[in-house]
């Protein structure tokens, strides 16, 4: 499937005037490219690519080769069956008129100038010494993903990539996962990219082929499972058996992304997916995560602000996401399961069981999940809650601390402090009827 994404370059000024030079002098090859398809094709003349590209190669001697082979290709998008211009019809039309104001003459001037000059295109290719795409060419700098854009033998600018996925179906996230893997796997795949100038911000597009592979890493082997976590923030990761039983398990912290600007930090989210899925590949396992739809993220005014602060810089959901488009990419099934609870079974029952922190504990719970295993209360507490002793302390303890939170929220004024109150109160309130 060919998909086309757009997105915009930010600039330095000098930067911007070498790019807009060199948009003319390519916008001028088109033209003249396709006049003379026109005039070949109404002779009929054999290999008219050949023709033109040498024609080209003797007008504009300082434009690279491969940006002619890119005008011929562009030319040949117009139809030669129908009068083109260049620049749009409709607004050659508009400045034909006479009634039109010295400002509306220059405005719609220059709309028409930027149609017609403000095009740069160059064909992707998959060759390894192109790596994607020999002129245009997406790369990181600083941390940053960026536009080379060559203007001349040698010679190069550097535009950064303004661009943030819409959604969680976004292709943008298909590219970047696609691109990262090419840049560390060196088996480039071909893009094309054509820059045009709008009322002076240039703005882009890349046209690519997103591969359907067939998924090989299944759960009949078991899962990698992750569980994101905000409070310390970091992942933990437990490797599950196709029959439920721990195999191994790490964490990884994710304090390093909190600071980054948006665009570094995505590009880290994106080499950890891809370490997250290798490791997938590498145990032959399929991967399981929570479901997106069911994760929680603070909201304001609920009086946990330096949890929301976290949430913020930290996105887990948009994590997740570029995780499933790398693993799709790879051939790995992605499980999602409601992580209803899983935190608190894990820490109840696993992290005891197995001396295990409970962060790993609930990525285990996850995992066992998504291979359709239930969990059992264990003995020990079944025998604790039939317990007369003890379910009268635990309700002698919830009263308790129903009326301290009670007397909290009468004295606290705060009103996000008040929510917080207001949310513990509930989840009390619910656990002395539980009791009862």
């Amino acid at each position: 499937m060919f998909v086309s994404l757009q997105f915009k370059l930010e600039l330095k000024r000098e930067d911007k005037e070498k790019l807009i030079q060199l948009m003319r002098k390519q916008s001028s090859a088109i033209r003249v490219a396709y006049n003379m398809l026109k005039k070949l094709e109404k002779e009929k003349t054999k290999n008219p690519h050949s023709q033109i590209y040498h024609r080209l190669r003797q007008l504009f001697p300082e434009l690279p080769t491969k940006y002619i082979d890119s005008a011929v290709y562009k030319a040949k998008q117009y139809p030669t069956d129908k009068s083109v211009v260049f620049g749009g019809k409709r607004l050659f039309e508009k400045l034909c008129k006479n009634h039109l104001t010295d400002k509306a003459i220059e405005r719609i001037k220059k709309q028409w100038r930027e149609l017609r000059q403000g095009t740069l295109i160059s064909i992707g290719s998959k060759h390894k010494t192109a790596q994607g795409n020999l002129l245009l060419r997406f790369m990181e700098l600083n941390g940053n993903l960026h536009l080379r854009i060559t203007t001349g033998n040698r010679e190069f600018i550097y535009a950064k990539v303004l661009r943030e996925p819409s959604n969680s179906k976004d292709k943008w996230l298909t590219f970047m996962a696609m691109l990262l893997e090419s840049w560390q796997t060196q088996n480039y795949f071909a893009y094309t990219v054509e820059l045009k100038l709008k009322e002076g911000e240039v703005y882009g597009s890349v046209s690519f082929e997103i591969p359907t592979p067939k998924v090989r890493y299944t759960k009949e082997n078991g899962v990698i499972a992750i569980d994101t976590n905000a409070s310390p923030i970091h992942l933990a990761i437990a490797e599950v058996s196709k029959t439920g039983e721990l195999l191994s398990y790490q964490t990884i912290s994710l304090h390093n992304l909190l600071g980054l600007s948006q665009n570094t930090k995505d590009h880290q989210e994106w080499i950890l997916t891809h370490q997250i899925v290798n490791l997938a590949i590498e145990k032959g396992k399929a991967i399981a995560v929570e479901n997106l739809k069911k994760l929680k993220r603070g909201r304001k005014g609920d009086g946990k602000a330096k949890l929301r602060k976290i949430l913020h810089q930290w996105n887990a959901k948009k994590f997740l996401q570029k995780l499933k488009r790398v693993a799709m990419l790879k051939g790995v099934e992605v499980i999602e399961v409601n992580p209803a609870y899983t935190s608190v079974i894990g820490m109840l029952k696993y992290a005891p069981q197995l001396s295990i922190d409970k962060d790993v504990a609930g990525a285990y719970v996850i995992g066992r999940r998504a291979l359709g295993f239930r969990e059992d209360t264990p003995e020990n507490y079944e025998e604790l809650l039939k317990d007369k002793a003890y379910l009268e302390f635990a309700l002698e303890r919830y009263e308790e601390r129903e009326e301290e939170l009670r007397e909290l929220l009468e004295k606290e004024t705060n009103e996000y402090k008040r929510n917080a109150i207001k949310s513990e109160l509930k989840n009390v309130e619910y656990a002395n009827e539980a009791i009862n």
